[in-house]
Formats: C-alpha cells, sequence, structure tokens
C-alpha cells in the first residue's frame, strides 16, 4: 500500500503538463483567428468597401435607360459618369464658370545639376464640379510626387527661358490629369497657376 501512493502522486504532476499544450494550441488558434479577422476587415476597410455608396438619381438613371442621360452627373450628355461642367447663369450664351483650388503646401525642389532649390505654390482651375477637387485632395500624396517629378527635371537652362513657367504649368497639368486617369478615370484639371513661385 505504501507504494501505490507514490504513482497517485505521479499521475496528479502529469495532468496539469497535458492541459498547458492544449491551452497553448486552442490560444494560438483564436489568435491566428483574430489576425486573419482583422486583416480581411483592414483591407475592406482601405479599399473602401465601407464607404458610403454614392445616392443614384431616379430621373438620371431613368434617362440613362432610355439614352438621353447619363449615370454622371447633371447636364453630362457623353455618358461615360464624367463629371459636367459648370456653366454661368447667362441669358445669351452658355459660359462655363471657373473653378479654382489652392493646393495647400508648396513644393520644393532641387534644381537638376545645380544648387538652386525652386519653391513653388500652385493653384488648379477647372470648369468641371467639385469632384475634380475631391480627386485632387483624395490623390493628393501621389500628385505631390508627380509634380516635384516633372520640377526635378527642370535645369538652369530652363530657367532663363521666357516661357519657362508657361511650359512647367502645362507639364504640371498633364502630369496631374495623367495620375487621375489611372486612378479616378478622370482629370479635368484645364489650367496650373503659380501662385509663388521661387528659385534661390
Amino acid at each position: 500500500m505504501a507504494t501505490a501512493a507514490p504513482e497517485a502522486a505521479e499521475v496528479v504532476e502529469e495532468e496539469p503538463k497535458k492541459k498547458k499544450p492544449i491551452v497553448l494550441i486552442i490560444g494560438g488558434v483564436v489568435g491566428l483567428i483574430v489576425l486573419i479577422v482583422g486583416i480581411v476587415l483592414g483591407t475592406l476597410f482601405f479599399t473602401g468597401y465601407f464607404n458610403p455608396k454614392p445616392v443614384v438619381d431616379p430621373e438620371l438613371a431613368e434617362g440613362a435607360a432610355d439614352g438621353h442621360g447619363a449615370p454622371g452627373a447633371p447636364g453630362d450628355k457623353k455618358g461615360d459618369g464624367k463629371p459636367s461642367k459648370k456653366t454661368k447663369g447667362s441669358p445669351e450664351l452658355t459660359r462655363f464658370e471657373y473653378t479654382y483650388m489652392q493646393i495647400e503646401r508648396e513644393f520644393l525642389v532641387n534644381v537638376s545639376g545645380s544648387k538652386k532649390v525652386m519653391s513653388v505654390q500652385i493653384a488648379v482651375m477647372t470648369h468641371y464640379d467639385d469632384r475634380v477637387f475631391e480627386n485632387v485632395k483624395k490623390h493628393d500624396f501621389a500628385l505631390r510626387s508627380a509634380v516635384m517629378d516633372v520640377m526635378r527635371l527642370t535645369t538652369d537652362a530652363d530657367l532663363v527661358k521666357p516661357e519657362f513657367r508657361k511650359e512647367l504649368a502645362v507639364k504640371i497639368r498633364d502630369s496631374m490629369n495623367t495620375l487621375l486617369e489611372k486612378y479616378e478615370d478622370f482629370g479635368g484639371i484645364e489650367e496650373i497657376h503659380f501662385t509663388n513661385f521661387i528659385v534661390q
């Protein structure tokens, strides 16, 4: 009888050791499930899945079905969903309204092959509605990178050309529109205006 008691004590010591690996396995599985769910929700959030869906005007949808309207904004005759142009209330003729938006931060780059620095502040102009400006704000980082890539190609010889600022404005506009067309299927920026231009 004295020998049976130590064996029972040994059995009691082994049981907690068996439970620990099971608890670790269950904890690992739960942790893995939480990680997978977090990744899926994060991906859906960053791709815009949870963003509110645009409200469709029943009259526009009906017009699009008849071939007389478009799924885009009112007055969009092309049927491609692009922003419509804003018009001024002029009884004599249709005139488009110019709208501007200042890009908040300045652009600062080194002039190629020189110790000079070029600092500019720009505003964009469009005849289209506010969706163009919303897209510019939405893709701010990508657009800043594209503008600075264009500006970095400037050399000292370019700076003395009489038409340099106009040519630079056209290059910046084209690079911004190309990027917006890539991400939003429509550019809409018609002119670039320099509100500040310094070369030192």
